[in-house]
């Protein structure tokens, strides 16, 4: 990522120096900045698909400076980006380290790698007029690209292996880049205007969901499963189950949650979700459950695959509301 910016810097101790003051005085000044507008599109079109646990922990910190810097309607993106960037292997989880000059994963702070990246996330952004694409393949290839790929008619293919062939020529590489990046990005993303569909109505689909569910009914909590080889976590059982009857739904609690229509708890039917908070330290929707009526849902939670009331005690105290599957 970034490798011209870093091979230039590499070359000249005193501009590196000079860079990394400025760095610093940026990151402080930074501290103080809240309320930033938040600028459209973004993840109103994506929901994520497939990040893993490693990176899905610090999702309220890539909220904290998705907000800070004005484009948390991109904080999917971002996630996505950096499920490309380390899957979450790395303590410099953006691999933030080479947009400030420095070789890769100098920076050993996963918050201020979110931080640095987050912010020069924003920056490309709002260099590639909001293109995301074009934002994600300069992430990649440096800034340079963007005015490279304007002048070509903006972002396609075509322009990305041409500048990849160009700067490894100049740089005596024998690549530049990874020319294939925003396939790699979209891979964890998906358009949130898919449909979810039902199968001959949500009742026949609820009966196949559960019929499917039952199966696993006694197996434990497993964060992250999301597939009977592996076993289960409170979202991945729901979107299994339901795709098994043909309805698909979003990987995670949260983006379950947005996916479905609120409903009152009096008008919910079985085969509605129902949606908890507070749960774990994490985001605002924490848990998932498939509501069966009689007050009671099935769900795997930390005591395992089972059915849960929750009219009293700890699951009434952390619920938040039910959701229908809409087509």
């Amino acid at each position: 990522m970034k490798k011209i910016f870093l091979a230039f810097l590499l070359s000249s101790p005193v501009i590196f120096f000079m860079i990394m003051c400025t760095v610093v005085v940026i990151m402080i000044s930074g501290d103080n900045e809240i309320g930033n507008d938040e600028i459209g599109g973004g993840d109103g079109e994506y929901v994520t698909n497939g990040i893993s646990p490693a990176v899905e922990r610090f999702r309220p910190v890539f909220e904290k400076y998705a907000r800070q810097e004005g484009v948390y309607n991109y904080l999917n993106v971002i996630m996505a980006l950096t499920m490309q960037e380390s899957g979450g292997r790395y303590l410099d989880i953006m691999q933030s380290s080479e947009s400030i000059g420095l070789p890769p994963n100098s920076i050993t702070d996963t918050e201020l790698s979110i931080e640095i990246g987050v912010k020069y996330f924003a920056s490309v952004l709002k260099q590639a007029d909001y293109d995301v694409h074009l934002t994600l393949q300069s992430y990649n290839f440096g800034n340079g690209f963007i005015r490279y790929a304007k002048e070509r008619g903006g972002y396609s293919k075509e322009v990305t292996q041409s500048f990849s062939n160009m700067m490894a020529v100049k740089m005596g590489w024998s690549r530049y880049g990874d020319v294939h990046y925003v396939d790699h990005v979209m891979r964890y993303l998906e358009s949130s205007n898919h449909d979810v569909k039902l199968v001959n109505g949500s009742i026949n689909g609820f009966e196949i969901a559960m019929t499917e569910a039952l199966k696993y009914e006694g197996q434990p909590y497993v964060w992250g499963g999301s597939h009977p080889s592996v076993g289960f976590d409170c979202s991945g059982l729901t979107q299994w189950s339901y795709e098994q009857a043909g309805i698909h739904l979003p990987r995670t609690a949260q983006e379950q949650y947005y996916k479905s229509k609120r409903i009152d708890e009096q008008d919910a039917t079985p085969g509605d979700l129902v949606f908890f908070t507070g749960t774990y330290a994490g985001n605002y929707i924490t848990h998932v459950g498939i509501y069966v009526g009689d007050g009671r849902m099935f769900n795997s939670n930390g005591s395992g695959i089972q059915y849960s009331n929750i009219t009293t005690g700890y699951w009434r105290e952390h619920l938040v509301s039910f959701g229908r599957i809409t087509n």
